[in-house]
This record gives structure tokens, sequence and C-alpha cells, in this order.
């Protein structure tokens, strides 16, 4: 085998090739990253146009759709604006949009926080740093790689949007189909960027990803308000997700919106390279409290521990939740209200398991928002616990006398904790919510609904902690792949009516549309005995394994 030389194996590093390494390296796995949720994205929106064909197949049941869906306020504030629902393509544009572009936002700030700021937070970037490269370059060029991943994750969902649209079920042109692509990217490409940011200046990727996750909550709150009436429509152009739906794709495609978010994508990458030229390697724009004075409470076991690294970001995911089913009983009345006079309207939401009219139907429907916000904190904790034995934190406690099974049931078991007081949290927000409009919902009644949105969240813990004690490596991309598939399938099968087969594998479809229907307590214990399972087969198969690394 032949050998270089330390001199010439020191040129080549030093060659062109070595300049771009960083963007090779990150590139890498944001394209891996942005191939899979490429699928995703191209999953949703054929199952949207070639569902909606299927269903409904007369211009007389998509007029009902479109009456049902087009002028009502509190679907309009959860999804979007609704714009010719009663075609293939204005349903397609809707509903994909409404479901991908908050996807999308989350997808950018947790993949740019990870490959950025997680990537130096590990120490690997110190030797890259160490060669004939500057911060600010190593910067653009990270932030290059992760727009090699959102050129393929748009790459991929046009090519199926293109491929759909040739469908004579359909019938989108390859142009229209084009920008429904971009318009259902951008918000992902807005929030790399965003990310981007946030990993300057953060000291940490988990306090980068709770930035990042502050900017998608204002952006996604913005957007609700903007589209709950029409007199405040104008608040889409103060928020980055209504960009995206002012794009109009397939329903009177409007350019125009492209300008906001090219600017705004061009300050963020900016300010980023500014603050990655002003500040050393591990440091941070906003300064860590490395001198604060020193707080032991909580650090006396395992438990104490987790709850210390964890509290901040489950108190901001329960903010979150809460919020949500603040707004959701806020605007419960007056949507349930426009449900009761339509009987298309209590048709079609039959078709998502909620019967009967009025704020509870509207209340049962909407609060699967609230059981995939319970999830994603559950899946973001999972993530948090994997991350810490990839960068080798956990090695410092097991090296000492500390059980393994304490520390995984410790770690897994707050996380538990934390999805039942989400539920609890967003069933009494809205309660408080509809109570101040005089919507008449019980609170025994939603106190119900908010734990019937426990279960589903618990299993999806039961397979990360399972991923986790089996196979490490694929802890993170296992929990939100069981979460997103269950999200999606169950609010695309529902409209469109898919084999019963298929959305069984969802587990927002095992739940009772609450507070509209009475819970399926035996199906949520079945589903609560599965996650037991499979979290002590995990646990087990943890204290079996070696750690593994990255």
């Amino acid at each position: 085998m032949t050998t270089l030389s330390p001199t010439l194996a020191e040129s080549r590093v030093g060659s062109g090739h070595s300049r771009w390494v960083i963007a090779g390296l990150t590139g890498r796995k944001a394209v891996r990253s942005g191939a899979l949720w490429g699928y995703v994205f191209g999953i949703v929106v054929a199952s949207s146009a070639l569902g909606y064909a299927a269903t409904y197949k007369t211009q007389a049941a998509r007029d009902h759709l479109a009456a049902t869906f087009g002028d009502n306020s509190g679907i309009d504030a959860l999804i979007g604006r609704a714009h010719d629902v009663q075609t293939v393509a204005g349903f397609t544009a809707w509903r994909s949009l409404g479901v991908l572009g908050i996807v999308g936002a989350v997808w950018g700030v947790l993949a740019s926080t990870r490959l950025l700021r997680g990537e130096e937070e590990a120490g690997r970037w110190e030797l890259l740093l160490a060669g004939r490269t500057t911060r600010r370059s190593a910067a653009a060029k990270g932030l290059l790689g992760l727009a090699a991943g959102a050129g393929v994750l748009y790459a991929i969902t046009a090519v199926v949007a293109v491929a759909i649209g040739r469908s004579g079920r359909v019938g989108i042109d390859a142009p229209s189909a084009l920008f429904l692509a971009l318009a259902l990217v951008v918000s992902a490409v807005v929030f790399l960027t965003v990310g981007g940011l946030a990993s300057q200046l953060a000291a940490t990727r988990r306090r980068a990803a709770a930035y990042g996750g502050v900017a998608i909550g204002v952006s996604f709150t913005l957007r609700l308000v903007a589209d709950s009436s029409a007199s405040l429509g104008w608040l889409r152009w103060t928020t980055p997700l209504g960009w995206a739906e002012n794009l109009r794709p397939l329903s009177g495609s409007d350019p125009v919106a492209l300008l906001p978010i090219a600017g705004l994508c061009a300050v963020c990458v900016t300010a980023a390279l500014l603050c990655a030229g002003r500040r050393d390697m591990g440091a941070s724009i906003v300064p860590d409290r490395f001198e604060a004075p020193a707080h032991l409470a909580l650090l006396g076991g395992t438990l104490g521990l987790a709850t210390r690294l964890s509290r901040a970001s489950v108190l901001g995911w329960l903010a979150s939740i809460g919020g949500a089913g603040l707004i959701t009983g806020f605007i419960a009345k007056a949507a349930g209200g426009a449900l009761t006079g339509s009987a298309s309207a209590r048709h079609a939401l039959a078709r998502l398991g909620a019967s009967g009219t009025g704020p509870r139907v509207f209340l049962g429907v909407t609060l699967l928002m609230a059981a995939l916000l319970v999830g994603l904190l559950v899946s973001s904790q999972v993530a948090a616990i994997r991350s810490s034995e990839a960068t080798g934190q956990l090695d410092h406690l097991l090296v000492r006398p500390v059980p393994r099974m304490r520390w995984f049931a410790s770690g897994f078991g707050l996380v538990a904790l934390g999805a039942v007081l989400g539920g609890v949290l967003v069933g009494l927000c809205a309660w408080l919510g509809q109570a101040s409009q005089h919507a008449g919902v019980p609170f025994a009644s939603l106190v119900d609904a908010g734990l019937n949105v426990v279960p589903p969240a618990l299993c999806v813990l039961g397979v990360g902690a399972l991923a986790f004690g089996v196979w490490p490596r694929a802890t993170v991309v296992a929990t939100y792949s069981v979460l997103v598939w269950s999200f999606l399938l169950d609010l695309v099968g529902g409209i469109v009516g898919l084999n019963h087969w298929l959305l069984d594998t969802s587990l927002f479809h095992q739940i009772a549309a609450a507070p509209a229907e009475t819970p399926n307590w035996p199906t949520n214990a079945v589903m609560l005995a599965v996650a037991v399972v499979a979290a002590v087969a995990g646990a087990v198969g943890f204290a079996r394994r070696d750690l593994a690394g990255e």
C-alpha cells in the first residue's frame, strides 16, 4: 500500500480540498436529513392530491368540502386560510402547506443547531479550525452545507409534486408544482438560517434550539391570530409562516412574498457570519453564566440531575402547550357555531372522528394539535437523553457508582411525567379559554380530553426508549419518525379516507376525539401497556450494551 510522506500529506491538507472539509461534513449530514424529510414532504403532497381526487369525485362533494373549510375561522386559524379547496390543486396546497410549514420550521431549527452549535459543542470543530480556516469562514461553509440539505429537501419534494401533478386525476402543470414545492420548503430554509444565527448567539446546542423554538412559537402565534379573522389578515406579513401562506401556491400564486423571505434569510446569514468572527471557539455572543454562584439543589441523585438538565426545555414546551390550549379554547365557541350551521361541516368532521356540533366537536378535532405538541415534548427530551450519551457526558456519571437502570428510569420517567403534565395543562388551559367565551364545555370533560392526548406521546416515548436501549444511533430518527408518521397519517387520512388498515398504524388515530367523544380508556390502556413493555425492553438492552458515540 502506498503511503503519503508527512510533507506531501500536509500539502494536501493545506490544499483547496481541505478548505471545503467543513462544508462537506455538514453537507453530508444535512443531505441525509433533507432527503429523509423530502420523502415525508412528498408523501404528504401525494396523499393529499390523490386522496382528495379519489374521495371527492363529484363537484357537489367538493363544494360541500369548500363550504366546510373555506370560511371557518377556527379551522383557518389552526391550518391556514383556505383558497379554492373545491379543486384538487387548491386542497393540496392548503393541506400540504398547513402541515408542512410548521414541520419544516422545526426541522430547520433542529438540523442547523445540531450541525453547527452541536458539532462545535462536541469539540469536533476545534480540529478543523486548527488548520487554515477562520471562524467566519467555517461558519460560512457550515451554512453552505445546510443549504445543500435544503436543496435536496426541495428537489425530492419537487420531483414528487411534478410526478403527482401529471396524473390525470390531479392535473397540476409542472411550473405550478415546482412553485408549490418552493412554498412548502421556504419555512424550512428560513428557520435553517434562524437556527444558524441562534447557534452563534447561544452557548449550548440545547439553548440554541430553545431560541429557535421561541422564534417558531412567535411566528406560529402571529400566523394563527392573522388567520383567525379577515380584519387581521395583514399580520401574515409579520411572520415567516405567514409569508409562506401568502405565496398562495396553486391558487393565484404571488411570488412577491418571496422578497421578505429572502430578506430575512440574508439578514440571519449576515448576522451569523458577523457573530462568528467576533467570538472564540466554544464561546457565544450571549455569554453563559460561568461565574454564577453554585446551586447544588437537586444534585443529590440521578432524578435530581435529570430535572436540572431538562427543566428549562420542558418548561418551555409546557408553556407552548398551555398557550395552544388557551387559544384553541378561546376560539372554540366561534368556530363551533359555524360548524353547527353547516351539515357538510358536520359530515366532514365526522370523518375525523368527531361527531356532534358546537365547541365540543371543534375542540375534539383541534386537540390533535395538542397531542402533537406533547409528542414533540417527548421526542425532544429523548433526543436530549441520547445526546448526553453521544457527546460523552454520560461517561462521567457511569464511571461512578451510578446504576444504569436507575439513570435510565430517572431520565425516561421524568419525560413521562412531563407528558402527563402537558396533557393536564392543555385541558386546563382549553377550559379557561372556552370559559372566558362562555362556550359551556364542562371542566371534567376537558381535563379528560387533555389526559386523552397523553397515551400516544407515551407510546412514542416507549419507542424512543426501546431504540435507545437496542440501537442507540437510531434513537432520534425512530422517535420522530413514529410521531410524524402518526400525525400526518391521521390528519391527511381523516380528510381523504385512507384504508383503515393504514390508518390503524397511526397512534393518534387510536384516540377518541374528546371532548366531542368519550375517551376510549381501554384503547388508551393498551397503548400505555405497549409503552411500558417497550421501555422495559429498552432498559434491559441499555444495561447490557456498551456506550455508543455519534
